[in-house]
């Protein structure tokens, strides 16, 4: 099976411009994410997918692959759509790695890409048990609910399943799940997701997979107990530096 890594790495973040080339012990983030990706055991390519020369300029330097995209893209889906449709090569599946986690576990990556030796998946992603009452009040903290073949009936930044008539302590009766944003897609189903329109359901939610839900398709939901954290301010910064 022949996959391929993508990480969408954008300049303009609202939150935290230029966060790709923050300076982490000497090596920038994207640098960092990388070589962490590059570990796995199942990517056949691994590329950086970027709007910006200045993210390109940085990844040739340190010797990585990266693809200029469109800067108009809505989503990192539709940056590896992209890629997928402009590359001459063929790839089975496509698995979408955050551009913000420099502490990225590659055993992460190859739990998620064992989900498609089974022919019937279309799309994986992760979620983990560790998680606490806050996280499950926490509308940043996205929860994914299963059915018995752990597939994805619904992603909610709500508490999900709401526990208002619960007789017990919640988490000691269900096992509540938190969403890991770590996807991957057959390429034929990358290409079929890129071109649909946006839906009423994700738009209130603010969850681009509720899309995927919304027109059919399955969602392979992967429990994990490895935890990696992302950069998605500066104030997170120094958390990552004390455990590099």
């Amino acid at each position: 099976m022949r996959i391929l890594g993508i990480i969408p790495a954008r300049y303009a973040s609202s939150r935290f411009p230029g966060k790709p080339l923050i300076d982490l012990k000497g090596k920038t983030m994207i640098q960092r994410v990388v070589e962490g990706a590059a570990k796995s055991a199942l990517l056949t390519d691994l590329i950086v997918a970027t709007d910006d020369e200045r993210i390109e300029q940085t990844v040739n330097r340190f010797g990585g692959k990266v693809m200029l995209t469109d800067s108009k893209h809505p989503t990192g889906t539709d940056r590896c759509a992209e890629i997928v449709r402009t590359l001459s090569e063929r790839y089975d599946v496509v698995i979408n790695i955050q551009g913000d986690e420099p502490l990225v576990d590659a055993r992460q990556l190859d739990q998620l890409l064992q989900a498609f030796t089974d022919p019937e998946v279309q799309i994986a992603t992760l979620a983990s048990r560790k998680i606490a009452m806050e996280d499950i009040l926490n509308p940043n903290r996205i929860k994914v609910v299963v059915n018995k073949h752990h597939r994805a009936l619904y992603f909610s930044r709500s508490a999900i399943p709401n526990f208002a008539n619960a007789k017990g302590e919640p988490l000691e009766i269900y096992p509540f799940l938190r969403h890991i944003g770590l996807y991957a897609y057959r390429s034929e189903v990358l290409l079929q997701l890129s071109d649909l329109a946006e839906t009423k359901l994700e738009q209130i939610e603010s969850l681009e997979q509720l899309r995927w839900l919304y027109n059919g398709y399955s969602i392979k939901v992967v429990e994990t107990e490895i935890e990696t954290p992302n950069i998605d301010t500066p104030e997170d910064v120094e958390k990552v530096i004390n455990l590099l």
